[in-house]
């Protein structure tokens, strides 16, 4: 660790630019409201989601969580491109 780096003058050569792709501070601060809900889930669930938190260092209510928003998002992209309401009839008719 002593050693020191010697720097050179010599020329970099070709250098890419690229997008910006890293969230901003405040999409990184801001947080969606939550809202309360009692729910009941099935043992096997819940073991299951508190044993992957475990490895994965966070918790089970997030991953929950995570979970049903990516499903909601799914869901809102595939009515919005089919243009069908829950009960499979097309919007406007």
């Amino acid at each position: 660790m002593s050693a020191k780096i010697k720097y050179s003058d010599e020329p970099l050569g070709p250098v890419e630019i690229i997008a910006d792709f890293l969230p901003s501070p405040e999409e990184l601060a801001w947080r969606e409201e939550g809202v309360k809900v009692t729910l009941a889930l099935s043992r096997k669930s819940v073991e299951f989601f508190k044993a992957e938190a475990a490895k994965h260092q966070t918790q089970y209510q997030r991953m929950i969580r995570r979970l049903l928003d990516a499903y909601v998002e799914q869901q809102a992209g595939r009515a919005a491109s089919t243009g069908t309401r829950r009960s499979g009839r097309k919007i406007g008719s």
